[in-house]
């Protein structure tokens, strides 16, 4: 692997191999950032990977890691000192996006991870879920607490420092987890209204693994994060919440509360509870750790 610069930019794209026709879209959206010189690189998740252009590199891991272990595989191959991230379903509609992350992460060395805005390819207002922050009006950028990876970049070296994404989470949370330990460190998360890829609006919650992972992860957020009094406070509020909002279902609700228990079970690795700063300081970005 080439020396890793501060000024380079890599792009990291992981797959499952189960998305063929909107993988290849994703790949041709890089075009413009490889003619500019941005490395590409190419994660099979566990799974074998198609041809691609010869200035795409690929990595294929032997067993699928989950979108944080493939996440974390992509930024250990790239070598760019700021690694944008791309989900195999979603695309660069900006062939000057490349242009547009390069000079926010220069202009702030603080500047830890920007969040990038979803649009909707059909003209609609976009998921909810894909604006990280709770007053959801897309058109807005600001600093927040958390992100969302279908698309985003990332500086390396303060992802390294912060351990990267928490690979026993698998999926689900592991993006809030590595915003809260970066915020506790002192950086920034920003999200850029004027840094656009397109992805369809599919809803967050589709299927049983989904709710799943969803209770699981809040309990190892809670127990790998904050000081057990606001973790208490959070996955109470989580319970409630859950109860409200799925009540009608009784098969999500009892995925979401077999993932809770598990969550209980699991080994969430190392315990770093943040500070009451840092907890007063994601509070007054409008979401407080305790929802």
């Amino acid at each position: 692997m080439s020396q890793t610069t501060d000024s380079r930019l890599s792009c990291v794209i992981i797959t499952m191999g189960t998305r063929p026709a909107e993988l290849a879209r994703a790949i041709a959206s890089t075009e413009p950032l490889r003619a500019d010189g941005v490395e590409v690189v190419l994660v099979g998740n566990g799974a074998d990977l198609p041809p691609v252009p010869a200035n795409v590199r690929t990595v294929r891991l032997a067993e699928n890691r989950g979108v944080a272990g493939g996440r974390n595989a992509g930024l250990s191959a790239s070598s760019g000192g700021v690694v944008l991230f791309l989900d195999d379903d979603a695309w660069f509609g900006d062939p000057g996006i490349g242009k547009h992350v390069a000079a926010r992460f220069a202009a702030d060395p603080r500047l830890a991870v920007l969040a990038f805005r979803v649009d909707d390819p059909g003209g609609g207002p976009g998921a909810r879920w894909h604006v990280p922050r709770l007053r959801a009006d897309p058109g807005r950028s600001s600093a927040v607490t958390t992100f969302v990876g279908t698309g985003f970049a990332a500086r390396r070296s303060v992802w390294l420092a912060a351990g990267g994404l928490p690979e026993v989470f698998f999926f689900a949370h592991e993006e809030t987890d590595l915003a809260w330990r970066l915020i506790d460190r002192g950086y920034r998360i920003e999200y850029d209204a004027g840094a656009r890829v397109c992805h369809p609006p599919v809803p967050n919650a589709r299927h049983a693994d989904w709710y799943r992972y969803d209770g699981r992860n809040r309990v190892l957020l809670a127990r790998r994060n904050l000081p057990w009094a606001l973790a208490v406070a959070y996955l109470l509020d989580w319970l409630v919440i859950t109860f409200f909002r799925e009540r009608a279902s009784k098969g999500a609700l009892r995925a979401w509360l077999g993932g809770f228990a598990a969550g209980w079970r699991t080994e969430p690795g190392r315990r770093q509870p943040i500070s009451l700063r840092t907890a007063w300081r994601l509070t007054r970005l409008g979401r407080p750790p305790v929802i």
